[in-house]
């Protein structure tokens, strides 16, 4: 054999000093052992006339991936064609991985392939066991999002002139060419899946379908109309849900200390002289033109103080309400030389009752009692505007007060606001027209910007407001108990989930599903033109469900006179009706997805889905839209499983985004840049790689550095296929060994790729794809590479084809590339199909006849081949060879040997031990363990010394006990053989006993 397949022998050693009496041991980082690489010769440079009797590896299976070329060869088999093979010759149960429908509304982004590409592990896993895949893509394709974006690509035209039925069309159509666009993107990302035949929500039969949901929560009161504060956006001028919120952290506001004055009666009562005024504090003063009441709590204790300056009674004279222990915060903000006179004191519910001059609002209001009213904040004087607040609303609800909200969509004040204030936008110049009038009436006490967290309209990026309009809802009150009850049965992953999703349904009583916009499904109700009395009844939802099945959607909403949306029988009843204008929120949209795949799958009614998967932003949006429609029509859960991912991030940890400029377009990656040394194409299966390796349910970075390390990783693997490969030329079925007959450290190495799959299965299952992959990683470096591969070169080159050795061993690679192959092809699809077909002549030797991986089980282990007490055995040995290897690598640094085939090694320990007992029965396989020509075993006190000796000891736990071993290394006194190299031969250029049979049959 040539230079370099005597260095792929070498295994990986360590150093020591040279014995010299004693020993003295000195260690080193283990060195890897190359032992992927196919070998190669050149023929113009071979001199050794034995090298064409060698069974070297031969493949064509290449090194180099070439990915982004390669791959297209193999896409069609394992993704379209594929998925209808499963469905018609598995015969497992179904299983369902419901896809949360992406927004159709621009390009795709790293995090789109990190989602579809960890569900499309979930579901080749799951074809691999022999089950029915359901997987049908799904698209929302509703929503404001969508309406701004067509709208924003007509030129010079005034939106506002254009009816709904033409806002509806470029909507449409913008949706649906980016629904095509991101098909074919995720199709290229190679997930299988019913491509052909995606849900839409823009679907006539989905509306109609969504629809039936709406109706039975009707029907069931789970849905009503009210006016009350709902979260607004100016910006978009329609409500919001709490899922469409985001929080700018770095929001500034004006907080103001407002004094609000009591009656003269009210300040009679409470024995004062002199005007009195209630001081409150707010955070949004343009919510004052809406003061209906000030709330205290009935149990504080409340005192009316004056303020002085150096002594003196302050100008006005006026006297403060505020709360007792809020004086030091109200000192704090008092001018230099002022002081606080308190004049008495009250318990809160003395003051229920007392009137004030609301004098923004211009009208005489009430201090009464509320329980929420803390003193940790403000003045203990809560401002109360119901038409603003969700808590100010259930506090008005309790005393009869109105909803009052002076705002109109746009955020803007109302004439009911005053001439002075009106058409000014709240959060603007309202906010400081309020100010300077309370500075004029001589009201405002201090004011004071901060920062602060604050809720954005998520996709205008610009800040909300509440606002009482009428709006439709689900009651969440009536639901999240029996909601939070059919998830304790639901697999979470991670656990913390459970939690999270939990928390977000409890923390609300109601969801706002009504939007102001066109582009969506109709809240489909009628209000009669007389008395504005709505009319919504299951006849008349079951109506217009017809007529969207049969007439083209919600486009007849629009399309149609209110006649033909109408049921016959109300037709006829000689009133007249107008529709209603509101549309769904989109997250009922999606949320309905369960049951339009009842309807287009045709699975059982109340079929769960076996898996929803998406990202952590999803427990405040669709995963809990899914689970309170599904459990208002079905009272179940959608899913038995959730998964949930984290957000993608860059190489440096930070959050993808446009601004910064660090967004990744995986096409880009996949397919490479103009300049392929700055940008190469790396092909799909690294991403893939990377996302199944990868701990999704935390953030998860992606950049060139990540890739390039990838990209090494990919390449170890492709090495270590091409090793099995190579060595499995000619191999067919005559050749293979059964596992009885088979070499002890063949089964072995079966017993730890037992254990691999064991492992990997259960990581699949528990959707931990990344742990499959370390047992992968673990597999490759620790069993393979550094050891199996290392000691069976010699038996795999230099033995006969017929040799029971040699054939054993590669019996053992045949059910290794097997199952390696198996275990990666849910995560890197492209290089396992490769692989099976560079391998389809040895699997039909084998009786093996499928034309994808995906068609074979996951899972070709053997039971049989689990052998503990096998095992341990070898753990020994393994223990012996790292020793061993210490007192190798310290003889060549000497230089007293070049290869460790040069070394023979004499291992002294107490042959009575158990470890003794196994060494002497394994001399012949310690040699091939330990990569040397000769392993010999003596009786402890046997030992001689030699300055020629270099010698290790150590204290080996192995077979439940320790045992002092000694391992002495010497060159071998024997000549190397110059075909295998081993020094077994007698004389210097003679062949050693082995080879001279062997090439006898040449």
């Amino acid at each position: 054999m040539n230079q370099a397949l005597a260095a792929l022998r070498l295994g990986a050693v360590n150093s020591a000093n040279r014995v010299s009496g004693h020993v003295v041991q000195r260690r080193a980082p283990l060195l890897s052992a190359r032992t992927y690489a196919t070998e190669t010769r050149d023929p113009k440079k071979e001199k050794n006339p034995y090298s064409h009797t060698l069974k070297l590896p031969r493949t064509t299976f290449p090194l180099r991936a070439d990915a982004a070329r390669r791959e297209k060869q193999f896409r069609e088999r394992c993704t379209d064609t594929l998925y209808k093979w499963q469905l018609e010759h598995n015969h497992g149960p179904q299983y369902i991985l419901h896809d949360g429908p992406p927004y159709a509304n621009g390009d795709l982004h790293i995090g789109h392939f990190m989602n579809k590409v960890l569900k499309d592990i979930v579901n080749r896993y799951q074809v691999m066991q022999g089950k029915r895949v359901l997987f049908i893509p799904g698209f929302d394709g509703h929503g404001l999002p969508i309406e701004q974006k067509a709208l924003a690509t007509l030129k010079h035209r005034d939106h506002d002139l254009l009816d709904p039925m033409q806002i509806r069309k470029l909507a449409r159509n913008f949706a649906l060419k980016a629904i095509e666009k991101q098909t074919k993107e995720f199709r290229e990302y190679a997930v299988m899946g019913d491509w052909a035949n995606p849900y839409l929500t823009i679907d006539p039969a989905y509306e109609a379908s969504q629809l039936e949901v709406f109706k039975t929560m009707v029907m069931r009161g789970y849905i009503y109309r009210q006016n009350k504060p709902v979260y607004w956006s100016p910006s978009s001028r329609t409500a919001l849900a709490e899922a469409e919120l985001e929080y700018n952290d770095e929001h500034v506001s004006t907080s103001v200390y407002v004094k609000m004055p009591l009656t003269s009666e009210s300040a009679t009562k409470i024995g004062a002289e002199g005007s009195v005024c209630a001081l409150i504090w707010t955070t949004t003063p343009w919510t004052l033109p809406a003061n209906s009441a000030i709330a205290v709590h009935p149990e504080l204790e409340y005192v009316l103080i004056r303020i002085t300056n150096d002594g003196n009674v302050c100008a006005d004279g006026t006297q403060l309400l505020v709360g007792k222990t809020r004086l030091k915060s109200i000192s704090d903000i008092l001018p230099n030389g002022a002081d606080i006179k308190v004049l008495g004191s009250f318990i809160g519910k003395e003051l229920e009752g007392l009137t004030y001059n609301s004098t923004l609002r211009g009208k005489e209001c009430q201090i009464l009692l509320a329980n929420y009213v803390t003193s940790d904040a403000g003045t203990g004087l809560v401002h109360s505007a119901p038409g603003h607040g969700k808590e100010d609303y259930e506090f008005g609800l309790t005393h009869g007060i109105d909803a009052y909200s002076p705002v109109d969509d746009y955020g803007r004040f109302t004439d009911d606001a005053g001439p002075e204030l009106a058409g000014k936008e709240v959060l603007g110049e309202g906010t400081s027209a309020v100010i300077e009038m309370l500075k004029s009436t001589g009201q405002l006490l201090f004011q004071q910007k901060f920062t602060h967290s604050y809720p954005y309209d998520w996709r205008s990026k610009l800040p909300i407001i509440q606002r009482a309009t009428p709006q439709w809802f689900a009651n969440v009150e009536n639901l999240k108990d029996g909601a939070c009850e059919s998830i304790k049965d639901v697999v979470m992953m991670p656990e913390s989930g459970r939690r999270r999703l939990r928390a977000f349904v409890l923390g609300r009583n109601e969801w706002c599903i009504s939007r102001q916009r066109v582009w969506g499904v109709p809240i489909p109700v009628f209000y009669n033109a007389k008395d504005g009395d709505m009319l919504l009844t299951e006849a008349s939802i079951d109506h217009v469900i017809h007529v969207f099945r049969t007439q083209g959607g919600s486009d007849a909403w629009w399309n149609l006179p209110v006649e033909e949306l109408l049921p016959p029988e109300i037709r006829r009843n000689g009133q007249t009706y107008i529709k209603g204008t509101d549309t769904m929120d989109v997250w009922f949209d999606s949320g309905s997805s369960w049951q339009f795949l009842k309807d287009k799958a045709g699975v059982e009614k109340d079929r769960q889905a076996d898996v929803y998967l998406e990202g952590s932003d999803q427990h405040r949006g669709w995963f809990q839209s899914s689970l309170l429609t599904s459990n208002a029509v079905r009272g179940i859960a959608p899913y038995k499983a959730l998964v949930t991912h984290g957000f993608t991030l860059d190489e440096h940890g930070r959050k993808m985004s446009k601004s910064i400029g660090n967004t990744l377009e995986p096409g880009l990656v996949i397919n490479g840049g103009k300049d392929k040394k700055k940008e190469p194409a790396y092909g799909v299966d690294l991403l893939r790689l990377l996302v199944g390796s990868t701990d999704y349910t935390h953030d998860v970075s992606f950049g060139p550095t990540i890739f390039s390390g990838f990209s090494d990783t990919i390449r170890k693997i492709r090495g270590t296929m091409r090793f099995m490969l190579g060595n499995l030329d000619g191999f067919d079925a005559a050749m293979m060994v059964p596992y009885e007959k088979m070499q002890s450290i063949d089964r072995y190495i079966l017993h730890e790729l037992y254990h691999f799959k064991q492992n990997a299965r259960a990581a699949f299952d528990s959707f931990e794809f990344f742990r499959a992959m370390q047992a992968v990683s673990n597999f490759t470096n620790t069993a393979l590479s550094a050891f199996y591969f290392d000691i069976s070169k010699d038996r795999l080159y230099a033995c006969s084809t017929e040799d029971l050795q040699r054939r054993s061993t590669q019996s053992a690679l045949f059910h290794i590339l097997i199952n390696y192959t198996m275990t990666l092809a849910p995560v890197t699809c492209h290089l396992a199909e490769e692989v099976w077909e560079f391998f389809e002549p040895t699997r039909k030797l084998h009786g093996k006849n499928t034309t994808s991986v995906f068609q074979e089980s996951w899972d070709q282990t053997d039971a049989l081949w689990n052998n503990p007490i096998l095992a341990e055995d070898w753990m020994a040995l393994r223990k012996i060879r790292a020793l061993a290897n210490k007192t190798i690598e310290a003889m060549r640094l000497e230089k007293k040997i070049g290869s460790s085939l040069e070394a023979e090694l004499d291992i002294y320990l107490p042959l009575g031990s158990k470890l003794g007992q196994l060494l002497i029965k394994s001399e012949d396989d310690l040699r091939q363990v330990c990569v040397t020509s000769k392993v010999n075993v003596h009786e402890a006190t046997g030992m001689l010394r030699s300055s020629e000796m270099f010698m290790e000891v150590d204290s080996v736990k192995a077979l439940g006990s320790e045992t002092t071993v000694r391992i002495v290394c010497r060159r071998s006194l024997l000549h190397k053989c110059p075909r295998c190299w081993n020094f077994h031969s007698t004389h210097e250029g003679s062949l050693c006993q082995r080879c001279s049979r062997v090439t006898a049959k040449i």
